[in-house]
């Protein structure tokens, strides 16, 4: 079936800057994204591509590349259902906060809804496209209800999990490391899964395309997240031991990454991970596995988990321990609030939890992101319900500049490891800090010597 129109029901992190690329790599599809949310595709459509609301490097080229021509982003979104021959569906697929599985299960209401709504609109066959993460065995659930409520329409469905790291995002749809594509063992399944690997072809090799049967295609992108979590968690244990035993952490890794059956990814020791996909996924794997009785795998997959969150904390009580055990009134300073450098994505970082530790102590948390608002601060801290709006308010600065969130501040916490940090000029924060003026390296961002030198007590991760 060859592709003129495509569909995707979602302008987030994920169906934004992937339906740009298919735009600007396939000149001769229409790619219409669409969304409910207004305020989002007007942002995606604003004139300045500074403006666009997922930071990503290189996504502003891209869209100006390719919007206007054949990448549209509308509201419309029966409409664009109805044009198209493939809809890719790039929802959210929060964390259950309700009723059965409840803190671990993936919500799919918003993926069930996706699904009436193209068995409602749609008149003639189509292609429908896990684009979001999913339990194993979604898309059963996606089929049953095209083919009990639609229109006499064919529908076939295809999972094509994304494996994109927020800050490389163009990079990684530009040059992946694989495509995965999966689908039924039909003629009519396998038809399908050519046409999206047609679409793919236009700029990725033949051979990093791998098509699969769809359960292992769903089940791969919860894998994949599980062991790079795995790995963050695995380094962050070893931290420990190594502020323990007077061993250095940074050393541990890059001796263990030279083995080439570890390597040297996701090695590197941290305040804990965050975004939208590790804690979300494994919760998912966790709940499935107990869904089928595996208690022992549930149990392992869970301990990753454990181990971040206790990562995360322990970051905290030290910085409030180290203050004399107490940081009531004192001014801390977050240096970092995404939960990586290079995007304005602040899912699950670790920056919510150790301001809402500190804030429960009293203290004043000043924050400077250079790319996350202070709207959405204030709403993740919210998000928790540990206190009133108006309390949050009372103990949140968010600065205009590094320089002002450190001003009179007792510590500085580094939470995110923008590139900037480095470049500061860190004697002249120094002299503006409180005595003695503390820095905790969440991210084992800057050099230690350097620091120690202009008289900081400084104190990383691991060491």
């Amino acid at each position: 079936m060859m592709i003129k129109n495509i569909c995707c029901i979602g302008a987030g992190y994920v169906g934004g800057p992937t339906m740009a690329v298919i735009a600007q790599k396939c000149p001769h599809i229409k790619v219409t994204v669409v969304d409910l949310n207004q305020h989002r595709i007007n942002a995606w459509n604003d004139l300045d591509v500074t403006k666009l609301p997922v930071y990503e490097p290189g996504l502003d080229v891209v869209v100006k590349e390719a919007r206007g021509r054949n990448l549209f982003f509308s509201t419309e979104v029966d409409q664009a259902i109805d044009e198209a021959d493939m809809i890719f569906i790039s929802v959210n697929t929060p964390t259950k906060t309700y009723g059965v599985g409840k803190g671990m299960a993936a919500d799919l209401k918003y993926i069930e809804l996706c699904a009436r709504q193209i068995a409602r609109v749609a008149k003639n066959n189509k292609i429908v496209v896990e684009k979001s993460t999913l339990p194993v065995r979604t898309a059963q659930a996606i089929k049953d209800i095209l083919d009990h409520t639609g229109n006499g329409v064919s529908f076939q469905i295809l999972s094509n999990p994304e494996f994109l790291a927020e800050g490389t995002a163009v990079e990684d749809l530009f040059f992946p490391d694989r495509v995965l594509i999966g689908g039924d063992s039909t003629e009519e399944g396998q038809k399908a899964i050519q046409s999206l690997v047609d679409i793919y072809s236009n700029w990725v090799s033949r051979d990093k395309i791998l098509t699969t049967n769809v359960w292992s295609s769903e089940l791969s992108k919860l894998t994949a997240n599980a062991f790079l979590a795995q790995r963050v968690s695995s380094i962050n244990a070893m931290s420990e031991l190594c502020e323990k035993t007077g061993a250095n952490v940074s050393e541990v890794a890059k001796a263990i990454g030279m083995d080439s059956r570890i390597g040297s990814k996701f090695l590197k020791a941290s305040v804990g991970f965050g975004g939208s996909c590790f804690q979300k996924d494994i919760l998912n794997l966790v709940y499935i596995a107990k869904s089928y009785g595996l208690n022992e795998v549930a149990d392992y997959w869970e301990q990753v988990i454990i181990m971040n969150d206790h990562q995360k904390r322990r970051f905290s009580k030290n910085i409030i321990s180290t203050l004399y055990n107490t940081v009531s009134g004192k001014k801390i300073a977050f240096l970092g609030w995404a939960f990586k450098k290079d995007t304005n994505d602040t899912r699950e970082s670790a920056a919510i939890y150790v301001a809402d530790d500190l804030i429960s102590e009293q203290a004043v948390v000043a924050v400077y992101d250079p790319q996350v608002q202070e709207a959405q601060i204030l709403s993740d801290l919210n998000y928790l319900e540990t206190r009133i709006e108006k309390e949050n308010e009372k103990y949140i600065l968010v600065a205009s500049s590094a320089y002002a969130a450190v001003e009179n501040s007792h510590a500085i916490a580094i939470l995110t490891e923008w590139d900037e940090f480095k470049d500061y000029d860190w004697q002249k924060i120094f002299d503006s800090m409180l005595k003695p003026a503390f820095i905790f390296d969440g991210r084992n961002l800057l050099n230690k010597e350097q620091l120690e030198n202009i008289g900081f007590i400084y104190q990383s991760i691991g060491s």
